[in-house]
């Protein structure tokens, strides 16, 4: 069965990452990016901020108990022509070293960003871009000190195309299959990027144009897409090319292996199957078992508010009671 409400309870309290942790995401965000443009030596080359990846998209889940939940954030630089690629990062590092509160924060340099990080909460990875003279948009990758070009914002407007035509449910359909990986120890190993591509590949809208029901609540949209991508997947014993949707011309392929991409195959393959079940079963009791043999014990009923005190309870009222709202996570 679908049990769509069932779905909302366990993506509101399970699986979305909470309306206050977000709020104080931005808020970080922010100072981080006053403090950038209030540094004497970086200051006037800070242009903008963007944010990208999963909080962009709004496919950001709440993290495995214990672990910290990360946001990307895009640095918009001017160009400094004495400046080599890897530098924009050393000056990032130096900027924050220099701040009378981040210098005391861990903070570290990788490959194509500056990881800023709260302790027992939460990281921010800045990401700095520059617009050269030639027109392009390039990051950093600080190990070969070269650019590397992106379209973060491509991808971000492609993952939001498809989300419209998914109905609003490709961003919650990601989120679940986050899901399964990080909580439930799936398909490890497959990155965010690969996963949101994969999926978001499987949106059709000549499906939609035939059957204008087909991504109408998350678990028909979960069961489509899943079992759209399962069939893509068993085409391709040996590992197919993922292009970036953003038409940037670049692949993600280097971001998985062949075992991790047969691992993957394999795992998608035996949720289709699951999943399939888990709707499809003609009972609602056996199609809870099932959903939750799947996603876990979060997988429920929205709990239902009890009549007030203050009105006479009729049939009519009692038919009509209201799912108690939970703050914190958005859909």
């Amino acid at each position: 069965m679908q049990l769509a409400d069932h779905f909302n309870e366990l993506l509101g309290n399970t699986v979305n990452l909470g309306q206050v942790k977000l709020n104080l995401l931005e808020t970080r965000v922010e100072s981080i990016y006053r403090a950038l443009k209030a540094d004497p030596v970086i200051g006037q080359l800070i242009l903008d901020k963007i944010p990208q990846g999963s909080w962009a998209h709004r496919t950001i889940i709440d993290p495995v108990r214990g672990a910290e939940f990360d946001a990307d954030v895009m640095l918009l630089m001017a160009e400094n022509s004495g400046w080599s690629p890897k530098t924009y990062i050393e000056e990032v590092y130096a900027a924050l070293h220099r701040h009378s509160v981040y210098k005391d924060m861990p903070h570290s340099r990788k490959c194509r960003c500056v990881r800023l990080v709260y302790s027992n909460s939460m990281h921010v990875d800045l990401v700095p871009s520059v617009r050269l003279a030639d027109g392009r948009e390039v990051i950093v990758n600080r190990d070969e000190d070269r650019w590397e070009y992106t379209d973060s914002e491509g991808f971000t407007t492609w993952m939001r195309t498809q989300d419209q035509a998914a109905q609003g449910n490709l961003r919650r359909v990601i989120r679940l299959m986050k899901f399964l990986r990080d909580h439930k120890g799936s398909f490890t190993g497959t990155r965010s990027v690969i996963l949101t591509t994969l999926l978001g590949n499987q949106v059709s809208t000549y499906k939609k144009l035939s059957d204008p029901g087909y991504y109408r609540d998350v678990p028909t949209t979960l069961l489509h897409i899943v079992e759209d991508l399962d069939i893509y997947l068993q085409a391709y014993p040996v590992k197919p090319s993922v292009a970036d949707p953003s038409g940037s011309g670049l692949t993600f392929d280097h971001r998985w292996e062949q075992s991790t991409y047969s691992y993957f195959r394999d795992r998608i393959h035996t949720h289709a199957s699951e999943i399939h079940d888990a709707y499809h079963a003609a009972d609602k009791d056996t199609s809870v078992r099932l959903w939750q043999n799947l996603f876990g014990p979060g997988f429920k009923a929205p709990v239902v508010a009890a009549s007030s005190a203050k009105f006479p309870a009729t049939a009519a009222s009692a038919g009509a009671a209201a799912t108690v709202a939970r703050p914190g996570r958005a859909g």
